[in-house]
């Protein structure tokens, strides 16, 4: 857990965007069935000033006109590492995210994306029930 720790402080200070990290936080989340994730960065998500709409409908973000290009890049990385599927095509995925983020930017993402894979294999193999979880103010 301290490792996790460690990681994740470095993420939580790499300079991407904490709104931009939550919709992708909340996205993985929502794959990987993890409850307790998924409240926790809700809660982080709306007291950091995300919307409602947004954070309802980031399970059908391809469809909802409602997040950026960069947002659209994120998440579709996000899903294709967090299902790993062998036929992917990863190439057009990082070429899209080449168009909005540096090198340096997409390997921070790309820990990041791994890391909230982790978290939720992690609390999902504790019990850890989802409702209790309180934004640090």
């Amino acid at each position: 857990m301290v490792a996790m720790r460690g990681v994740q402080n470095y993420i939580d200070q790499c300079g991407l965007d904490p709104l931009l990290l939550d919709l992708m936080r909340i996205r993985v989340s929502q794959i990987n069935g993890c409850a307790y994730c998924l409240d926790m960065h809700s809660k982080e998500a709306l007291h950091a000033g995300e919307t409602v709409q947004r954070l309802i409908s980031v399970s059908a973000w391809r469809e909802a006109p409602y997040y950026s290009a960069p947002e659209r890049a994120v998440l579709e990385f996000a899903e294709l590492l967090t299902r790993m599927e062998e036929e992917a095509e990863i190439d057009n995925v990082h070429d899209e995210l080449l168009k909005y983020f540096t090198k340096a930017e997409i390997a921070n993402i790309t820990v990041a994306i791994a890391q909230i894979n982790s978290w939720n294999r992690v609390v999902r193999s504790t019990g850890i029930v989802a409702g209790g979880y309180e934004v640090k103010k």
